[in-house]
């Protein structure tokens, strides 16, 4: 297994859900954290929280992962401030309503490409050249059942979650002449904020997502994701899907 101890782990989406549960269990194994969100607030409790806790340092950059020129200012600063990150948590996204195409949203839409393709390729723009230099470490892309399995309701959401799977198998490819290790995982059910983001912060339909099972939490993700990256560096888990025990695809729950 690989030492996280004083390596480097860049997290984005961090604020919540699996990139806020990397943050804390990747610092309490002894890496340093770079996390990157939207809510300074948020980012800055998450910061002195870890540092006080684990007695490792936190570098938190606020700006939105949809904003090309925030990513590349991010990639800069970086290599500025001399972080080059060892594991890399392409994490950042999110899903938004559950209608037909005919009724979809064409806002919700934007939203969904902007952060979970576009947002996705900025991050990688501005993280894997200082990988690429260092020629070591391993990325995580975070994808989604959904990019595995359509399921109504789901059209755009699956669309960019398609679209990360194959970025991530392209990744794999650009790489092949350096040691650094592409994986992604795709969770299904996860109760986290994912919900309650897609149903526009309307909580009882958020719960009802999670009613009559026993849902994974960002923790068991987490603790996966910590497995793969820090395995023997000769193996690369290129591709995992997980569910809750009580999912057996991306529609089919046994609710009890």
């Amino acid at each position: 297994m690989i030492d996280v101890k004083n390596k480097l782990v860049v997290i984005t989406g961090a604020t919540s859900g699996i990139g806020k549960a990397c943050a804390y269990l990747y610092a309490k194994n002894g890496a340093n954290i770079v996390i990157t969100g939207r809510r300074a607030e948020r980012l800055s409790h998450i910061t002195n929280d870890i540092e006080s806790k684990y007695g490792v340092k936190v570098y938190p950059f606020c700006f939105d992962i949809t904003d090309r020129d925030a990513c590349e200012e991010f990639g800069l600063s970086l290599k500025e401030k001399n972080l080059y990150p060892y594991f890399f948590i392409n994490n950042a996204g999110l899903a938004k309503g559950v209608a037909p195409l005919q009724d979809g949203s064409i806002d919700d839409w934007e939203e969904m490409i902007d952060t979970n393709i576009k947002g996705f390729l900025y991050a990688a723009k501005a993280v894997l050249p200082l990988m690429i230099e260092k020629n070591e470490g391993c990325i995580i892309n975070l994808g989604s059942i959904a990019g595995s399995q359509v399921y109504p309701g789901g059209n755009v959401y699956n669309a960019t979650k398609f679209a990360v799977r194959a970025l991530s198998l392209a990744m794999n490819m650009d790489l092949l002449k350096t040691n650094i290790r592409v994986s992604s995982i795709e969770p299904g059910a996860v109760e986290t904020e994912f919900s309650l983001v897609r149903f526009n912060q309307d909580k009882e339909k958020a719960d009802n997502v999670y009613k009559g099972f026993t849902p994974l939490h960002a923790e068991d993700i987490a603790e996966i994701i910590y497995f793969m990256t820090c395995i023997s560096e000769n193996i690369n888990i290129q591709h995992l899907l997980v569910t809750p025990t009580a999912q057996r695809s991306a529609s089919l729950f046994n609710r009890g």
